[in-house]
């Protein structure tokens, strides 16, 4: 069956459009803007009333990324799942050293590149075919856990930030 042109627009639009959702940014702060320039010192602070220091918000953003993107390019059938919340959170406040930060913050990047590569080699009935090793999961639903959960947790460096007197 051939496509029709208004389709493959219509499949071109939903992917570009997923593509920049991934890069966030529009109406927010980017996760790039909000882990950018944050002085080593404050990385490991958890402020007064917030469970959380960067370092794990940054850390749990890379993790469960991780796992979303594992879980959808499980074609081989190797993902295995991760225990709830602990394997999603480390338990340090502090980074374990100093490239740490930075080995965080590339790893979130790189993934989403694999993320990206995922959508933009899937056709658009792909992208809502249920994957055959989940219970009802597609491409285009787990695109749009990461954009949730990252722009969710993105907010939060941002509160952070601005409690410790480190955001513009």
């Amino acid at each position: 069956m051939t496509k029709t042109r208004e389709t493959k627009a219509t499949e071109v639009s939903v992917k570009r459009e997923l593509l920049k959702m991934l890069d966030g940014g529009h109406a927010h702060a980017t996760f790039e803007q909000a882990v950018d320039c944050l002085p080593p010192e404050l990385r490991g602070v958890v402020p007064k009333g917030l469970p959380y220091s960067a370092w794990q918000i940054l850390e749990h953003i890379r993790i469960a990324q991780r796992d979303i993107l594992e879980f959808s390019d499980n074609a081989g059938g190797t993902y295995k799942p991760m225990k709830w919340p602990d394997s999603y959170w480390p338990e340090q406040a502090e980074p374990p050293s100093q490239s740490a930060w930075e080995d965080s913050i590339h790893a979130v990047l790189e993934d989403r590149r694999r993320f990206e590569a995922l959508i933009e080699a899937s056709s658009d009935a792909m992208l809502v075919m249920p994957f055959a090793w989940g219970d009802g999961q597609t491409l285009f639903r787990e695109a749009m856990l990461i954009v949730d959960h990252t722009g969710y947790h993105v907010g939060e460096l941002i509160v952070l930030r601005r409690l410790l007197g480190a955001w513009k």
